[in-house]
């Protein structure tokens, strides 16, 4: 017998065995018995199973791929084997087919033919092609749970895996500002001409804050608000991964509370660069960014940037901002239990304010000043003795805005001015800017002063304003447009100017080289029947034009301008010289009648509009000797960081008139302060100075009252009127005029800014056609009572060589008139200029301190002026037609050329 594991040659005559779940005839069935799935032994290679148990083995043998038809012819097949256990002590019969698992490992045995000796054949695990259908359902099973464990594993890995490579791409590709690039909204503080009084501040939305360097705030509020914000800020890496993960979950289930927990340098990055959307992107970003952050930034630059930015409460952005905001102090006057009332509000600020929530408040205090106790950086026995601390109430709570005071009217002209130069909205709301302006707080103070004092206790409807020029620079010293900051701006408007326009009128003739000397007919006089008189009749007969100015006389400035060249027009060309704007917002061009046709003749009576701020200009260019400088408000803007955006330094100005005309003209107002209504500067100051009056319509009223004047360092004028246009009453009902209040003001308001300063002297004009300043003789104060207009070699209306002598009517008190001998008035040529009626507009001899009442104007056809205030009854004159009242309505206009008939003036 063949050594046992040996292959036995097939037999060929032998036949195959019989298929699987067959039994040869008279074949004893198996006991049966479980299968034992030893993996090893189907797995063994050389151990045949029959052929019914191997793939393929349950179609015949000549069916299999590669065998034979009679599958008996097959080359090296090898007869069935069966391995039988040993200790059973039974061998194979032989022709027996199928194996046996044996119980233990023995050796086995071929026995070739014949039925197995022990139970039915082992089936491999996960069954074959053959087996039942149990075999094949577990089968599947496993396959899908392998299946599936090995999704869950891929979902997990990318679960860890992208975020860390999003992580790791984002930290690459996102760019961190340095430190100081961050721009972020802050106040722009403007200042006094010293640059340490605060006029004012322009906050901006989220911008009320004032970078401060980290040294200048205090070692202990620096450690309160790491008490209450990120104990860890010195050693954590920017982030807090468990504020991430929970701020992630939130966002996820859709929480209001999603975020939170942030450290300092997420705070900071999350206001300065990323926003506040609730996002898994954001936050993402956010933490990226203050990863970076916390690699490139050294920690005091953050924690220096994030006390600038953070949100305090109260309207404060930046520590500085809420040290004044709760405390009213700079931020290094800060104490220990100060500080940590600013660092517990950073939580929540609104609902944190210890007035609003002084429970709240208190428990947030004490967790602060807890922390600082827990790091080491406040002593137990200090903090046990810590009370919370007084605060400024919110009611007084002042943020350096003051746009509703008169200081809102400064700040106005500021920005625009900035804005002309190109200092745009982006730099005034980031760039922290400090302007110093022109403004000088004792001429400012004076002239605010000036303006309520004087006021007080008049009709509540009147206004006023006040603009003070440096002739030498055109710096603005004071402003005061009006009382509201959000209100109309005074200042700015344009207003009838009365008399005081006469200074410009005198220039124009004396650059015509016409001295002070000059002598002109000051009695009435007609012009296309329109009569042009004096208030209260006044004249000085045949006197020097020096005369007429300090007088007011309209008669004798009238004639000087018909016998200038081209009068009306060099009289508006003088005043635009001098500083007169050429066009005004919602006005259009100045000093002409509409359509851009020149000026009407009441040029010279001030017909026209102009502004408060323009005059002082103007007539600082007369005390500057001719030399024009441009009003300004800014002096110097510099950025928080210390970068100068603009420097004016001294103006060098342009010479726009000869100094012999400026000069000449500026002796003839030197007497007209004192000689109206006593009105002289303190100490003997020299000045030079003008008043005016103009008329409300035909009324005999008056509604625009004026006092501008200078000395060689400040040029002031100052408007008296209402926002309404009304009549000019004072408090006991009578009728204001140029030498009354507004006088008052422009005295209290020079004598304020100049007090302390060296008294000053004009310079000593230059001669005009030989003659330099005001002459010592003045003429007859006798009015030739009979001659009513005076003709020149320049006018167009002429008297014939032989006057015809008849009787006429003279007026001699307003509104009656007695007939007496004389020249009978002679008819024009050729009509004046004229405009429609728009506004009435009426001069005074107020430089006298005299009299009460105005006249009006009418059109070139009508022959009366406007009734006169306190005239005989039933002696009226009649009123204009067309003429009609109002205020300044932001167009350019007044009453026409016409007669004056004045009452008596006040």
């Amino acid at each position: 017998m063949p050594a046992p594991g040996v292959n036995q040659p097939r037999n060929p005559n032998q036949s195959l065995p019989p298929r699987p779940g067959t039994l040869p005839p008279g074949a004893v069935p198996p006991v049966q018995r479980t299968p034992q799935t030893d993996p090893t032994v189907a797995m063994r290679r050389g151990a045949d199973a029959p052929g019914a148990q191997r793939p393929g083995a349950d179609a015949p043998a000549a069916q299999r791929p590669g065998a034979d038809a009679s599958g008996a012819q097959r080359p090296g097949a090898d007869a069935p084997t069966q391995r039988v256990s040993a200790a059973m002590g039974a061998s194979a019969a032989a022709g027996a087919a199928g194996t046996a698992s044996a119980a233990n490992d023995a050796p086995t045995t071929r026995v070739a033919g014949g039925p197995p000796a022990g139970g039915p054949p082992t089936v491999p695990p996960g069954g074959g092609s053959g087996g039942g259908a149990g075999g094949g359902k577990g089968g599947g099973k496993s396959n899908r749970w392998r299946t599936i464990r090995r999704i869950g594993y891929v979902v997990v890995a990318a679960g860890i895996l992208v975020p860390i490579l999003m992580f790791m791409l984002a930290y690459v590709v996102q760019d961190v500002p340095r430190p100081g690039e961050l721009q972020t909204n802050q106040a722009a503080t403007i200042y006094n001409s010293d640059g340490e009084g605060v006029i004012t501040k322009v906050i901006p939305p989220e911008g009320n804050r004032t970078e401060v360097e980290l040294d200048a705030i205090p070692v202990h509020v620096r450690n309160a608000v790491l008490a209450a914000e990120d104990r860890d800020f010195y050693s954590n890496p920017g982030f807090s991964v468990t504020g991430f993960a929970r701020a992630a979950r939130d966002n996820v289930l859709g929480r209001d509370s999603a975020g939170g927990g942030s450290t300092i340098t997420q705070q900071y990055v999350k206001v300065a660069v990323v926003g506040s959307e609730r996002t898994l992107t954001r936050k993402l970003k956010e933490l990226v960014l203050s990863t970076k952050m916390a690699n490139q930034w050294a920690k005091d630059d953050i924690l220096a940037a994030y006390l600038n930015t953070i949100y305090f409460g109260r309207g404060a952005y930046g520590i500085a901002a809420a040290s004044n905001a709760y405390f009213g102090k700079p931020v290094g006057e800060l104490t220990v239990e100060e500080g940590a009332v600013l660092a517990s509000s950073i939580q929540l600020p609104s609902l944190l304010d210890p007035e609003q929530n002084p429970e709240g408040a208190e428990a947030r205090w004490n967790y602060v000043l807890d922390g600082m106790v827990a790091a080491g950086t406040l002593d137990a026995a200090e903090r046990t003795g810590m009370k919370y601390p007084a605060y400024v109430p919110i009611a007084e709570l002042d943020n350096g805005d003051q746009s509703s005071g008169p200081e809102g009217l400064i700040k106005n002209q500021v920005l625009a001015e900035l804005s002309r130069e190109g200092i745009d909205e982006n730099l005034l709301n980031t760039a922290g800017l400090q302007i110093t302006t022109t403004i000088d707080p004792q001429a400012q103070q004076s002239a605010v002063e000036a303006a309520q004092s004087n006021l007080e206790g008049e009709p509540e409807e009147l206004r006023t304003a006040v603009v003070s020029v440096d002739p030498r620079s055109g710096a603005i010293r004071a402003y005061y447009g009006g009382e509201s900051g959000v209100g109309y701006d005074f200042a700015q408007s344009g207003l009838q100017t009365g008399s005081s326009f006469k200074v410009f009128g005198l220039a124009a003739n004396l650059d015509q080289g016409v001295p002070l000397s000059q002598t002109y007919d000051s009695g009435p006089l007609t012009v296309n029947g329109i009569k042009i008189g004096n208030v209260e009749g006044e004249s000085c007969g045949q006197c020097t034009i020096a005369e007429a100015l300090k007088r007011s006389l309209n008669t004798s400035f009238y004639r000087m301008m018909l016998e200038m060249d081209n009068g009306p027009q060099a009289i508006a060309d003088m005043a635009h010289k001098l500083g007169i704007a050429k066009e005004l917002p919602g006005i259009g061009e100045t000093l002409t009648e509409p359509g851009g046709i020149g000026p009407n003749y009441g040029i010279v009576l001030g017909q026209y509009q102009s502004r408060v701020l323009d005059m002082a200009s103007a007539y600082a260019t007369l005390a500057a000797s001719g030399r024009h400088h441009e009003p300004y408000f800014v002096q110097k803007v510099v950025t928080s960081d210390g970068e100068v955006l603009l420097d004016r330094g001294t103006p060098a100005g342009e010479q726009v008139v000869d100094a012999a005309v400026a000069d000449n003209t500026t002796s003839a107002m030197t007497p007209i302060a004192a000689y109206s209504n006593g009105h002289a500067l303190a100490g003997g100051r020299p000045s030079a100075a003008k008043t005016g009056t103009a008329q409300l319509g035909d009324t005999g009223s008056n509604k625009d009252a004026w006092m501008v004047g200078y000395t060689p360092s400040l040029s002031t004028a100052v408007w008296v009127g209402t926002e309404e246009g009304l009549p000019l009453e004072n408090s006991w009902g009578g009728m204001i005029y140029g030498s009354g209040i507004p006088s008052d003001i422009w005295k209290d308001t020079m004598d304020g800014a100049l007090e302390g300063t060296d008294v000053e002297s004009f310079p000593k004009p230059e001669p005009i056609a030989g003659v330099s300043g005001v002459p010592a003789w003045t003429a007859s104060t006798t009015a030739p009572a009979t001659r009513e207009e005076t003709t020149t070699s320049r006018v167009v209306p002429s008297l014939p060589e032989v006057p015809e002598i008849t009787t006429q009517n003279v007026e001699i008190f307003p509104g009656v008139t007695i007939p007496v001998p004389g020249v009978a008035p002679q008819t024009t040529t050729q009509n004046a200029p004229s405009r429609p009626g728009t506004g009435g507009q009426q001069e005074e001899s107020e430089d006298t301190g005299g009299g009460t009442g105005g006249g009006g104007t009418g059109d070139d056809s009508d022959e009366g002026g406007s009734p006169p205030q306190n005239r005989i009854p039933g002696l009226e004159s009649p009123a204009i037609p067309g003429a009609q009242g109002g205020g300044f309505q932001g167009a350019q206009g007044g009453s026409p050329q016409g007669a004056f008939e004045y009452a008596p003036a006040g």
